[in-house]
């Protein structure tokens, strides 16, 4: 066999086992460019297919945390419109933030993916089962992913690790059929 199949191999292994799915926001739930207007306020755009990837997600049993080294009124607001209930905001120790969040579930590492794309997220990257890089992140972090994503932070990368878990757990049928669901009959 490839590299390339045992690679594939490898993460769909890994993603097949997580139980929980965190993430970074800049440069992985956004393009990483920080936006302020004249009164100082900060901009953040967030992509639909990440959001309704999350949620669906979250419905196949895969609980999602962000954790972020900024603190932002609109990553508060974002993960709330998510039903994203596990953040951090403000911590660049995101180890030690991990560690906060999931105490009182007594998780595994290993059963956890995370997403990130810059130096702060290795500590949690290299402790976890399923660490995930976007294309758009720092060498180091590629370098020690299992998994690079196509798409670009901000741009469905959150989606595509999404509905790649769905797909390698045997969810993602279930959570797509009540949009392709034809026995409904138009205005009923």
């Amino acid at each position: 066999m490839s590299s390339k199949t045992n690679s594939k191999e490898k993460i769909e292994r890994q993603l097949s086992r997580v139980h929980h799915l965190i993430l970074d926001v800049d440069g992985v739930l956004t393009d990483g460019k920080l936006y302020f207007d004249n009164n100082g306020n900060e901009l953040k755009t967030f992509h639909t297919l990440d959001g309704h990837g999350i949620k669906m997600l979250q419905k196949s049993g895969v609980q999602v945390a962000i954790i972020t080294g900024r603190r932002s009124s609109v990553v508060e607001r974002r993960a709330h419109d998510l039903g994203v209930h596990k953040l951090i905001q403000g911590r660049e120790d995101k180890l030690t933030a991990l560690h906060e969040l999931f105490a009182q579930e007594g998780c595994r590492m290993e059963d956890m993916a995370y997403v990130g794309d810059d130096y702060p997220d290795l500590t949690v990257m290299t402790r976890v089962g399923c660490p995930i890089a976007v294309p758009n992140a720092a060498p180091p972090v590629r370098e020690r992913a299992i998994w690079v994503t196509e798409a670009r932070g901000g741009e469905g990368a959150v989606r595509e690790v999404c509905d790649r878990i769905m797909r390698v757990q045997g969810t993602f049928a279930a959570a797509l059929a009540p949009y392709i669901d034809t026995d409904t009959p138009i205005g009923k």
